[in-house]
């Protein structure tokens, strides 16, 4: 995360610039005072934000000028210039602007505005008394946070099984665990946001069961809480190692706050770690626990780490990367069991560890939504609008919608998605009529080597490689009969941002 104390840098807006000097479509980075600032200029109007994104602080000047938004080059996140508001997520607060005048063939900025960003929606009388979100991760946040944003002013009960408040969850697999952030940075928001906004926040609660004909959830304690409209973000478990010795304390999976603490813990004094699994979270914790330097062993079925979802040449890339930091690959072997401290290989051997983590995977919580009868197909099924039943949405790693850009009905596990979800639903629930359309997005950290990834594909016959991937300077797209249904890149931000824009234009077909 950048840090907001620097001094920015570039022209002092307050002196102003040659209207020259900003062509149409083009930005431009300065400052007014200690406040970074960034000039746009779509034809013939000019605006002035704030030049980082309110998310990790990336640059915007190095993002891409999309109509009258502006994209984060680092994580996506999509804010008006007009208002300021960060209309998708991962960023959630929204931006200041400032006052610009043109004259005398300069541009000048004159100060900061104090107005706000107004919500897109109406108050209506029929809008919801109460509703009730299932889960405390980022769909669930993203809805709550977007419900005020919107002025509704009616109740909001968030039921969390987690012991603290939503987190930034990629963080605990990367610079949390690495030790390089402070845990401040963790939390999506400060338990005082909460009280402040009237998010009625129950932690270590479970939602045991629901009735729809009621429109009732009932918690663990016996207690019932009503709803007028109900979001389940109840997420996804960690797949826990179904061998002998899986269950044991010292092997740890990763999801919560909590668990990322348990490994930081194990690692203290720890001379070697076993990872279970060469997934993205595997691969992350493997970093991390590098950066704290362990001896870190990767245990894996696949010949190459996330060839599945990354192809051969990329999953080549990552290993190569990995071993050259000082991880060891035992790929193509199965665990068998775990004896202590030793990994058993299912074709004879093994490898000792003083941490073990298994990231093999999880499974998305579905019970809640299939004893309520809910329709369940790997997921739980939700139209376009990311309805389940009347009155009922999901959101998150739970959910299975009708994608527009593959034409196929996808569940994916990815946080923007599932926050871009949350705000959807949030929208939705008060009456907003909105699809569901956003491209799905991914970033995954090894080092310091980012891998973005946009779109969605489960096949291709095709992978087209523009760059060079050993170089770390590439844009990888992953095709079907000539149509791109995927693009990962390395240090290619903007055209990363020009695939995922691409994809919003080129949609299969509307919701159903």
């Amino acid at each position: 995360m950048a840090d907001e104390q620097n001094t920015p840098t570039g022209p002092d807006f307050t002196a102003g610039i040659a209207d020259a000097d900003l062509a149409d479509g083009a930005m431009l980075a300065g400052h007014v005072g200690k406040d970074a600032v960034l000039l746009a200029r779509r034809g013939g109007e000019v605006f002035a934000i704030s030049a980082l994104c309110s998310h990790y602080h990336g640059p915007l000047a190095e993002g891409l000028l999309d109509g009258d938004h502006v994209r984060c080059p680092w994580h996506h996140a999509c804010f008006s210039l007009r208002t300021g508001e960060a209309v998708a997520a991962p960023a959630f607060p929204p931006l200041d602007c400032w006052t610009i005048e043109q004259r005398d063939g300069r541009i000048v900025v004159t100060g900061k505005q104090t107005a706000k960003p107004k919500p897109r929606l109406k108050a209506s009388d029929a809008a919801p008394r109460r509703i009730v979100i299932v889960g405390g991760g980022g769909a669930g946040f993203a809805a709550a946070e977007m419900l005020r944003r919107q002025e509704f002013t009616g109740e909001i009960a968030m039921l969390s099984s987690d012991s603290t408040p939503p987190v930034d969850r990629p963080n605990l697999s990367k610079d949390y665990l690495a030790g390089t952030a402070p845990e401040q940075w963790v939390p999506l928001r400060s338990e005082a946001f909460y009280k402040k906004k009237g998010i009625d926040l129950r932690l270590g609660t479970e939602a045991v069961s629901l009735d729809p004909r009621k429109q009732e959830v009932v918690l663990s304690d016996g207690t019932t809480l009503g709803y007028d409209r109900l979001l389940l973000a109840t997420g996804a478990a960690p797949v826990r190692l179904p061998v002998p010795g899986g269950d044991q304390p010292h092997v740890h999976v990763l999801r919560s706050l909590a668990d990322s603490r348990a490994i930081i813990a194990a690692a203290a004094g720890a001379k070697r770690a076993v990872v279970i699994g060469a997934s993205f979270i595997g691969l992350e914790v493997a970093a991390s626990l590098i950066a704290r330097k362990l001896d870190v062993h990767v245990v894996a079925p696949e010949a190459r780490p996330m060839e599945r979802i990354l192809g051969p040449e990329l999953g080549e890339f990552v290993r190569t990367l990995h071993e050259e930091k000082g991880v060891v690959f035992h790929l193509e072997q199965k665990v068998e069991a775990i004896a202590g401290k030793r990994v058993m290989f299912a074709g004879g051997g093994g490898i000792e560890g003083d941490v073990i983590v298994a990231g093999v995977g999880v499974r998305p919580r579905v019970t809640l939504a299939e004893q309520a009868g809910l329709a369940i197909d790997k997921g739980v099924v939700v139209n376009g609008w990311l309805e389940a039943a009347p009155g009922i949405y999901a959101a998150g790693d739970i959910a299975r919608w009708p994608d527009p850009h593959s034409g196929q009905s996808i569940r994916v596990e990815h946080w923007v998605v599932a926050e871009r979800q949350g705000q959807v639903a949030a929208l939705n629930m008060l009456g907003a009529a909105t699809p569901f359309d956003a491209v799905p997005f991914f970033w995954s950290q090894h080092y310091d080597v980012p891998i973005n990834y946009v779109g969605h594909a489960e096949a291709w016959d095709e992978i087209a490689i523009d760059g060079d991937i050993a170089r770390k300077d590439c844009v990888v797209r992953y095709k079907q009969k000539g149509r791109t249904l995927a693009v990962a890149s390395i240090y290619r931000d903007v055209d990363s941002l020009k695939a995922e824009v691409a994809m919003e234009q080129q949609r299969a077909s509307g919701p159903r």
